[in-house]
């Protein structure tokens, strides 16, 4: 018999009993995986958004290897930026797509570069990001060719500026659809601001982290592209797509 995809429901029209269900999941997400979760990374955020670019459509353990093996060649950012794109090419041979993402990768930098004031300078810190509002922050970094709403929530929240911006994998974006938190035919970029305006807006950064790494983990661990186990769902007394899939 062939695995099963189920489908998402109609999105809900009621905004407050989407909050209410959005801070359910959070609850009790949290405490099945055991939140509060220790911060992944350390990185400064010019680091963590190169590795969120690595990170595109590539399995976790294989985009940090890439990047581990491309500051290991390239000590410094604007030795990225300036060497031949085939040698930078070869540093990501552990990643996805090593030929698409090497270019990206240092027209990025060139371009930040540009906005420090000289291409020939090394790419400047984005530190600054810290002193303007989240809203902002991530439309300067999203102003960048091929930085979306994914990439330029990871750099604030997942890099040592610890901005509450929340970033959406598929795996978080799918348990949303199928809670009914979102419509069936929101995308993944869409979804960032429909579901970073269901949490209280005076989250800390640990919280929205929190909330996002409990949703990816129950994807990842539950709630599977097919077959979920919906059984052992915690979530399945709120699920109208769980609550099919153990009707029929």
């Amino acid at each position: 018999m062939p695995a099963r995809r189920p489908t998402s429901p109609p999105p809900a029209a009621d905004t407050p009993a989407l909050r209410e269900l959005a801070l359910l999941a959070h609850h009790r997400l949290c405490a099945a995986y055991g939140a509060p979760f220790l911060f992944f990374s350390t990185k400064d955020p010019l680091s963590e958004l190169i590795s969120a670019l690595l990170s595109h459509r590539t399995k976790n353990a294989d985009s940090h290897r890439a990047y581990q093996q491309l500051r290991t060649t390239f000590p410094a950012w604007e030795d990225v930026r300036d060497a031949p794109t085939i040698d930078v090419q070869r540093a990501l041979s552990a990643c996805t797509w090593p030929e698409q993402k090497a270019p990206r990768i240092q027209a990025v930098l060139r371009e930040i570069s540009s906005r420090c004031g000289d291409e020939n300078l090394p790419p400047c810190s984005l530190d600054f990001l810290a002193e303007k509002p989240i809203p902002e922050a991530r439309a300067w970094l999203e102003s960048i060719t091929g930085v979306g709403p994914k990439t330029s929530a990871a750099t604030l929240l997942f890099s040592n500026l610890r901005l509450p911006a929340m970033p959406v994998d598929s795996h978080h974006h799918r348990v949303a659809q199928r809670l009914g938190l979102i419509g069936p035919k929101v995308g993944e970029g869409p979804a960032h601001a429909l579901l970073a305006a269901l949490l209280p807006p005076d989250w800390t950064a640990q919280q929205v982290y929190d909330h996002h790494e409990a949703l990816m983990y129950h994807g990842q661990k539950c709630c599977f592209f097919y077959n979920p186990a919906c059984a052992r769902c915690v979530m399945l007394d709120v699920c109208p797509v769980g609550q099919l899939a153990m009707s029929n």
